[in-house]
């Protein structure tokens, strides 16, 4: 049930929001990677470029897992070069993990691949005003983040 300092409008467009960006962030998520990741392992390579080196208790802690499942999500990841443990420099037991050069081309290269998907669908699917009103909607949406 609706609070009633809420109005209709603002609790429909709050649904509204929610479920399309939800079913976008599901989509964007089936775009094909190149290199067969899963679903977990592209969300720590994501986590590790936007947050930088972390250690991988820190890593399940984020990603609201168990430590020995991160464990299992990062093994296949140093395996293929895409993330490096090295000794954190604040703490000799402990170890950091972080992106690779290869790591950071993935990331790039995963990131580039869904903004292209998602370029090609604004152009196939909406009109040149449709698409300037998106980006005038979206200028108001970042309002939200409070950028």
């Amino acid at each position: 049930m609706a609070r009633p300092d809420l109005s209709s409008d603002a609790v429909r467009a709050a649904h509204e929001l929610r479920v399309v960006f939800s079913r976008l962030r599901r989509r964007l998520r089936e775009v094909p990677d190149r290199g067969g990741l899963t679903a977990s392992q592209t969300s720590v390579l994501s986590r590790l470029a936007t947050t930088g080196a972390a250690s991988a208790s820190d890593l399940a802690a984020a990603e609201r897992i168990r430590p020995q499942s991160m464990a299992a999500i990062l093994a296949p990841l140093v395996e293929q070069g895409l993330v490096a443990r090295t000794p954190d420099p604040a703490d000799g037991r402990r170890q950091l993990v972080s992106l690779t050069a290869t790591g950071w081309a993935r990331v790039r290269g995963d990131r580039q691949a869904r903004e292209e998907w998602l370029a090609r669908m604004l152009r196939e699917r909406y009109t040149d005003a449709e698409r300037r009103t998106i980006v005038r909607a979206l200028a108001l949406l970042d309002r939200l983040t409070g950028s």
